[in-house]
């Protein structure tokens, strides 16, 4: 286990000049990397608070999730995947399988036994290996933007031929790959990021009925009312109807990038799905009507 001070997470002097740098919060108490499975995966640790830790993962090419509106009475551990901005990497394939296990390590190895999991993007495909892989691990799920199909089933074709014809150097991703040499090992490493990252969304065929119907914690599925890049609309309703605990959030004037632009649109939608108490009336219906203390 490598522990870093404030200093050691600061912006790389070779890029510096590019951008400023995103200001380290004052909820940070830790940082660090975690030796497991040939590499070592860096993670930061947010809040003190003794209820229910929430992991956040990453979407693709991105840094640690940091969230200060989620940490209030629990603590944030965000991480970054194999090959991601801090972590190193070494000489294999990435895949959606490994990373999930590289996380339920590092969650052994600071002996918590159960936390809440919020995954953007390609992180959210992790966040429901988790749950589908690990359950004793998992409380509860969140995913924004997630795909949990085959990315060629899901997504609209002209996204997906603009996605497979996407360079290192394109400037749709300046911003991750800005981001990525600011912080950095090897900051020229970027283009081997990319390269995975693009091959691992390739051959991931997504998940079965069987594996989505076995979950057993409930899952929050949010999505953008104009996310032109992630699924179709009509893949979240069919999560919607396929996982047993499934919540589905539309988050109005919202696109893929929101947790960029405007996070507190999702926020608060994803910590009321947290911090909710679990059910015990049952939904209306035409005939029930609403009576209190019996239906909602």
């Amino acid at each position: 286990m490598t522990t870093l001070s404030r200093q050691d997470v600061k912006a790389n002097s070779a890029v510096e000049t590019k951008r400023e740098p995103p200001c380290y919060y004052k909820t940070l108490v830790e940082a660090g990397r975690f030796p497991v499975n040939g590499f070592e995966m860096y993670y930061e640790v947010h809040g003190a608070g003794k209820g229910t830790p929430l992991v956040t993962i990453p979407p693709f090419l991105g840094l640690a999730n940091v969230f200060p509106a989620l940490i209030a009475g629990r603590q944030l551990i965000a991480v970054e995947p194999r090959g991601y901005g801090r972590s190193t990497d070494v000489d294999r394939p990435l895949s959606f399988e490994e990373t999930a296990s590289d996380i339920v390590a590092l969650l052994k190895h600071r002996t918590i036994e159960q936390a809440d999991v919020f995954g953007e993007s390609f992180g959210g495909i992790v966040a429901l290996q988790l749950a589908i892989r690990y359950p004793e691990f998992v409380r509860r799920v969140a995913v924004y933007g997630t795909a949990l199909r085959k990315f060629a089933e899901v997504t609209r074709p002209e996204s997906l031929a603009e996605f497979m014809a996407l360079r290192p150097d394109h400037r749709s991703i300046q911003f991750q790959r800005e981001s990525y040499e600011r912080v950095a090992p090897e900051p020229a490493d970027f283009a081997t990021l990319f390269n995975k990252s693009g091959m691992m969304a390739g051959i991931w065929g997504g998940f079965s009925h069987d594996d989505l119907k076995s979950i057993k914690a409930p899952v929050l599925i949010a999505a953008g009312d104009h996310d032109n890049l992630g699924p179709r609309f009509e893949h979240h309703l069919e999560m919607l109807q396929i996982i047993p605990k499934a919540q589905l959030a539309v988050v109005p004037d919202a696109g893929h990038f929101v947790l960029n632009e405007n996070p507190e649109k999702l926020l608060h939608l994803v910590a009321a799905f947290f911090d909710q108490p679990i059910p015990t009336v049952p939904f209306a219906t035409t005939l029930t009507g609403f009576h209190p203390g019996e239906t909602r």
